[in-house]
């Protein structure tokens, strides 16, 4: 194998280019080429395929740097659909025209999902990637669990559940962590922190609401910040349950701080807040509004007396304030879990290249106190009907009653945490006051990587 080729697709983490500078390095050291695809599949669908030859002479090129957020090669959410055999030949057409002998895919699931379209015409292997934790099993049966039925609001269309899963080991889990996710509660745990000075020097109860779409795994290690509940998709609000825990809180420490998943649901399984009837390319659902959602309620059950008569605020409206971290989770220098992991996980992408492993996912395992990294078929992570589900946070990891992590939930975040920064990541703050960012423009990678770009004619 001479040449391969790697993309990243989907949405931006804190890791892609660890990832990438993984894959460079260990071609790098088996003399193998590596074109980087500019923009996902979104430039394989272009004819002329625009792509930055990643290592001239075997050598790294200079902007591909591990400790930078975001990707140098670009990213989008468009896909190869499975179903376009004209598009899937001619992308084949396109990469056998460059010469390239194998594709690392950088994504998620619904990168999984296009890759697929590929695996037939050339070698495809996935290193994943995502903030939200949730591409992988608890345990290697657990796609069995998954049942459908008829969905009665749209003809010829189901609904999906997932019976209650059975006890499991951490060992078990398939793609332990994935790149992402641990600067994604990095940043979660901090601003909680940083909120909580307000909501505690005001008196006012902090409504903050991370990402994780299905997943509650940012919420779940948010818990690093300290909030006093955490809400999470996989069990459903009570709402008799959260308010008489705020009141309790009230009384005791007169605030309160509780961190959302914005995908929790009610009680009959629907999202809190607004679902858009949109979906993003690779099929999500859009949500928006789980925190404002959250805070309606309280306020309406918890009244205006509860805070008007103590002179604490004007009105449980005024008292109750919610922030959404957004997109800062995915931003950003990556931590040293992520970066090296992430770089873990691109070398052994090519591995499994060469290994004559296609349609194959990198994973990263835990096992006796150690990570490494290993692989699973693609096909593992699909149930019966082929359908790949993001992996929930599983039960055993959640204290319903406490609104916290559970015993196995701790362990299983001590485990990813207790080593996770350098003394890099704590120093870098110390670049942000740079004098020569005063007066001294941005620079952009994407003005060095554009002189790069290379055209199929």
């Amino acid at each position: 194998m001479k040449r391969i080729a790697v993309l990243t697709a989907g949405g931006d983490t804190p890791a892609l280019n660890a990832t990438i500078s993984g894959v460079v390095s260990r071609a790098n050291q088996l003399r193998i080429e590596v074109l980087g695809i500019v923009k996902g599949f979104n430039g394989l669908l272009n004819p002329q395929v625009p792509h930055v030859h990643l290592n001239p002479l075997y050598n790294s090129i200079p902007e591909l740097d591990p400790t930078m957020g975001g990707t140098i090669l670009g990213a989008s959410r468009d896909y190869v659909s499975g179903n376009d055999e004209v598009a899937i030949r001619q992308v084949a057409d396109r990469l056998s025209r460059l010469k390239v002998d194998g594709l690392v895919c950088i994504g998620g699931d619904g990168t999984l999902n296009g890759m697929q379209a590929l695996a037939d015409h050339i070698p495809v292997v996935l290193a994943p990637k995502t903030i939200d934790n949730d591409l992988g099993l608890n345990y290697i049966d657990e796609q069995d669990e998954w049942y459908r039925e008829e969905n009665p609001d749209q003809p010829n269309a189901f609904r999906y559940r997932m019976r209650e899963g059975r006890d499991f080991g951490l060992d078990e889990m398939i793609n332990y962590a994935t790149p992402g996710y641990a600067t994604a509660v990095y940043v979660s745990a901090i601003h909680v922190q940083r909120i909580r000075t307000t909501a505690e020097s005001h008196r006012r109860i902090a409504i903050i609401e991370v990402m994780g779409r299905d997943c509650g795994m940012i919420a779940l290690g948010a818990a690093y910040g300290r909030p006093d509940l955490i809400l999470v998709p996989e069990v459903p609000v009570e709402p008799e349950l959260l308010v008489q825990k705020v009141v309790g809180l009230l009384d005791y420490q007169k605030h309160a701080v509780i961190v959302v998943s914005e995908g929790i649901v009610d009680k009959d399984g629907s999202p809190y807040g607004s679902v858009s009837a949109s979906k993003d390319p690779a099929g999500n659902m859009l949500y928006s509004g789980a925190s404002e959602a959250i805070k309606k309620m309280l306020a309406k059950e918890l009244g205006d007396a509860q805070f008007v008569n103590k002179r604490r605020n004007d009105s449980a409206d005024a008292a109750i304030f919610t922030r959404k971290i957004g997109h800062t989770q995915r931003g950003g220098r990556p931590i040293k879990f992520d970066r090296f992991h992430a770089n873990q996980l691109g070398g052994q992408a090519v591995n499994l290249i060469l290994l004559g492993k296609h349609n194959t996912i990198a994973t990263l395992q835990y096992r006796d106190r150690e990570f490494y990294v290993d692989s699973c078929p693609a096909n593992s992570l699909r149930d019966r009907w082929g359908v790949i589900h993001a992996r929930p946070l599983s039960r055993k990891f959640y204290d319903p009653e406490r609104f916290r992590p559970s015993p196995l939930g701790i362990e299983y975040l001590h485990s990813i945490f207790h080593n996770a920064l350098s003394e890099g990541d704590v120093e870098s703050a110390r670049s942000l006051f740079d004098t020569s960012h005063l007066n001294r423009p941005y620079h952009s990678v994407n003005v060095d990587i554009n002189k790069r770009i290379r055209r199929l004619s």
